[in-house]
């Protein structure tokens, strides 16, 4: 895998867009549909009590108006990516994803 920013570049391919925001701050006015996401934390692999391998998970919340989007059908389509949960909030719908990256 590469770093945040070929993962900013894969999101903004799957969304077909640039509405793509890592940790946007709280008043930022975001476009819909958009994909946020923030890095959510490092898994560590160990051999002789030694870390060798380090793995960046990423939250990845796809937002949109559209109950039926197929945003989440191709988020879940990426390597590593986990369906956490969705939920409605301000009438737009939220689907969260886990990936590492």
């Amino acid at each position: 895998m590469g770093d945040r920013l070929d993962l900013q570049t894969l999101l903004e391919g799957v969304i077909g867009s640039d509405n793509v925001y890592f940790q946007p701050p709280e008043a930022f006015r975001m476009a819909y549909p958009c994909i946020v996401y923030h890095r959510s934390r490092i898994r560590t692999d160990y051999a002789d009590n030694n870390p060798y391998n380090l793995k960046k998970e990423y939250t990845i919340i796809v937002v949109d108006s559209n109950p039926d989007s197929v945003i989440p059908d191709a988020v879940a389509m990426l390597p590593t990516a986990a369906h956490n949960r969705r939920y409605v909030a301000d009438k737009l719908n939220h689907d969260v994803f886990s990936i590492f990256y």
